[in-house]
């Protein structure tokens, strides 16, 4: 009589660690600073244990997403929230960056205090990819008055206005507009001060409104 091998089957367990293999760990204190980090973590940021230990988390996250990050996490440091989940943009080199899906957890002691953040980073698929990845070209793509141009669109203020604090034309400032929106590929100024916002060249969370310095020339 001939047996048939039936092919291994995977167990719950086999499955999470497949999950979690490539997620970067990282253990807070209430201050957020990193008391420890996995292998990946550290291997992702290209930086040792010894580089990280000791230092504010905030020195890993690009300045784009920054203060968003901060703002999760001193909300979970405070014990506002037990769990929060954010895009994460590290630094790794001047001209790479880290990404990925973020999740923070709050670890309480006896007393209820929160006495360690637990934070979690799925990183995006290839990992790592350059600072100048929108719209695909290695330098900046912003010249100083393009970005004050952008600024004043994303504050509300309109051309003659935009002309009169530019020392500008109307059609100087036209020009600028219009030569954003070919660029960035947007049919109107809203839809182009929506795009700058998505991809991080307008900081989020500011008023007024201010290009992130990286992405200007």
């Amino acid at each position: 009589m001939e047996t048939t091998t039936m092919p291994a089957t995977t167990t719950l367990e086999d499955d999470l660690k497949g999950e979690l293999a490539d997620v970067c760990v990282a253990n807070l204190d209430s201050n957020l600073r990193l008391l420890e980090a996995n292998d990946g973590f550290l291997h992702k940021l290209g930086k040792s244990s010894q580089e990280v230990c000791g230092q504010h988390f905030g020195d890993f996250v690009h300045p784009r997403v920054k203060q968003v990050i901060l703002r999760h996490l001193t909300r979970l440091a405070q014990g506002t929230d037990v769990h929060v989940s954010t895009r994460f943009v590290g630094v790794r080199t001047e001209t790479t960056r880290l990404s990925g899906e973020l999740t923070g957890l709050a670890v309480r002691g006896d007393d209820g205090s929160v006495t360690t953040i637990v934070v979690l980073v799925r990183p995006d698929r290839g990992g790592v990819e350059p600072l100048w990845a929108w719209p695909h070209k290695r330098k900046p793509p912003l010249s100083v008055l393009d970005a004050m141009v952008l600024e004043g669109v994303a504050a509300g203020s309109s051309t003659v206005q935009l002309a009169a604090k530019l020392y500008l034309s109307r059609q100087g400032v036209e020009y600028h507009v219009g030569a954003m929106l070919r660029r960035f590929k947007c049919s109107n100024r809203s839809a182009l001060v929506a795009k700058a916002y998505s991809q991080g060249i307008l900081t989020m969370g500011q008023w007024p409104p201010k290009v992130t310095a990286e992405y200007v020339r």
